[in-house]
């Protein structure tokens, strides 16, 4: 695959597909700049190289245009972490958008106005991309959040840079990491799968079975797997419909050898509150009345022991409710156990938007080997998806 570092861009306009979704406050002002700092990187290289930049995103779902969703909210703090002041288009296409790449010079930044100002954007309309491909010599796709779509940014744009169209740094950075779990990764591998229902991460189940050793399994999505087997979990969380599944899957387990690490106690409440009554019961004994919301100590130290014999671990969804402190340490010692197992040597990769928050929660995202940006394209591509716009830069 043709990254940016096949690429040299002395004189040339990388026009680069970024994800700036960010988060803005109240006032406007970007409240988590991680997406535009993880696009530095590439946008430095270029600059680097002797180039210069025209950056598109979008911002936010509006309907037409939104001021509430302008790109030009976060102008303050792409300058803040480009160290310089960027330039910005009001336009995303059309004559005042060539005008403003034409008056850039080698060194500098433009934004864009939001792609999804423009409807055609979404539906991946030809006609828009081609406008879009205007605006630069070498189309670079940096957006691994927004690769699962076929928009027009993003799968449909690169068909106009047949030989002049690479990934960036950190797109690159996301295909490999996958691959260093799915195909390439050193044994014993564990797949750590948590959140709510099962039925959301079936297909996730389905695909890396073949290439793990271990699957942890918790969250509420436990608890369909513990009843399946006849357990009782009180009024904890579960998908009465999925009982069979659960079966089916840990019967499919059986058959890759992969072993399938269930909770054996947790920590229940009898009210999902924070300031509920709490006790710890066998996952399988839970009286009517209360409800599971995080694993227990002795499955903290269960499932840090596996972490700690692992070589490659994937991290996808929290084991508890840990946005309510009571009920957080399972998720924060089950992140403390893949940080000190990624010391160790491991590789580790956390994805998935919970997965995500949860290591930024507990100041542990330095300490994994790589923190995935994109939850849905994560979900795809461990799903066995061809993402369109990792393929269109392929094709």
């Amino acid at each position: 695959m043709t990254t940016l570092n096949d690429i040299h861009f002395k004189d040339k306009c990388a026009l680069i597909r970024v994800d700036f979704n960010v988060p803005l406050d109240g006032q406007m002002n970007v409240s988590d700049a991680t997406r535009i700092d993880a696009a530095l990187p590439t946008i430095l290289k270029v600059l680097k190289d002797g180039g210069r930049c025209v950056l598109m995103s979008h911002l936010g779902r509006p309907k037409g245009v939104d001021a509430s969703c302008s790109l030009e909210h976060i102008i303050p703090a792409l300058g803040e972490a480009l160290g310089f002041a960027p330039k910005f288009c009001s336009s995303t296409v059309g004559p005042d958008a060539q005008k403003a790449v034409e008056l850039l010079n080698n060194g500098e930044v433009l934004l864009l106005e939001n792609l999804r100002f423009h409807d055609e954007e979404t539906k991946g309309t030809e006609s828009f991309a081609k406008q879009l491909s205007l605006l630069g010599d070498i189309y670079v796709n940096d957006a691994f959040g927004t690769a699962h779509r076929e928009h027009a940014s993003t799968a449909v744009v690169a068909k106009f840079f047949p030989d002049a169209k690479c990934f960036g740094l950190l797109l690159a950075k996301e295909i490999d990491s996958i691959a260093q779990v799915m195909e390439h990764g050193k044994k014993p591998v564990t797949a750590i799968l948590g959140g709510a229902k099962v039925s959301s991460k079936i297909t996730i189940i389905d695909n890396i079975l073949g290439p793990i050793d271990h699957l942890i399994i918790g969250g509420g999505m436990a608890y369909t797997f513990i009843k399946a087997q006849g357990g009782s979990i009180g009024d904890s969380l579960v998908e009465t419909d999925k009982l069979d599944l659960a079966l089916s899957i840990l019967k499919r387990a059986k058959e890759y050898n992969v072993m399938v690490h269930l909770p054996v106690d947790t920590l229940v409440a009898d009210a999902f509150s924070e300031n509920a009554q709490t006790a710890i019961f066998p996952i399988g004994e839970i009286p009517e009345g209360w409800m599971g919301l995080d694993i227990g100590p002795k499955t903290r130290d269960y499932f840090a022991k596996i972490v700690a014999d692992s070589k490659t671990i994937l991290w996808n969804g929290p084991v508890g409710v840990f946005e309510m402190p009571t009920f957080a340490e399972g998720t924060k010692s089950l992140g403390k156990a893949i940080a000190s197992a990624t010391e160790s040597g491991a590789f580790s990769l956390v994805g998935g938007g919970d997965s995500v928050a949860a290591v930024k929660q507990f100041n542990l995202t330095g300490q994994m080997s790589y923190v995935s940006t994109g939850g849905g394209a994560m979900l795809e591509s461990l799903e066995g998806k061809v993402l369109p716009g990792v393929a269109a830069v392929l094709d």
